[in-house]
């Protein structure tokens, strides 16, 4: 609790005793971290991000705040995942049979993005914001849309993220 002049400002964080938490990770205000997780080093956690039970992340993993990652979800080492975006484990709810997402090393997914229990997100890919994510995603590719589909390469990508650095 931090204090003000007259009132209190109340910063509460959930994080379980039974997660696994790496150094230097940073989990910001309102977070929750289920039992069984594991967080890799040097992970940045956003506000109001929810972490369910038995979720793995690599080191070097940015998630943006208002994310929500269910049980069972598997993330990579040097991933980004933008604000608001969703993943589920249930691809016929309710059911009580789950999958988790699978998101590879170094893959960035955009703000808003929604993601299908039991879809994998390859190496070095890109889920554009916004984007819906039904089926697997492969490896060095971008997808947008809804559903989303494959429209270029992490190459090109690359490329056009360069040229507006240099603009």
């Amino acid at each position: 609790m931090q204090t003000h002049g007259t009132y209190e400002i109340m910063v509460t964080n959930f994080v379980s005793k039974k997660a696994i938490i790496g150094q230097n990770v940073q989990i910001w205000h309102f977070s929750y971290v289920g039992d069984y997780t594991e967080i890799g080093d040097n992970v940045k956690i956003g506000s109001l991000a929810h972490i369910d039970y038995n979720v793995k992340i690599g080191e070097n993993t940015k998630i943006e705040g208002q994310v929500f990652i269910p049980p069972l979800s598997r993330i990579g080492k040097n991933a980004f995942i933008g604000p608001a975006a969703v993943l589920t484990n249930d691809p016929y709810p309710m059911c009580n049979k789950m999958a988790g997402v699978t998101i590879e090393d170094n893959v960035i997914i955009g703000a808003r993005a929604v993601i299908k229990a039991g879809v994998t997100i390859g190496k070095n890919s890109v889920v554009a914001m916004g984007a819906i994510v039904t089926r697997d995603v492969p490896e060095n590719t971008v997808v947008i849309g809804s559903p989303a589909t494959i429209r270029y390469t992490r190459e090109e990508y690359d490329k056009k993220q360069r040229q507006w650095k240099e603009s």
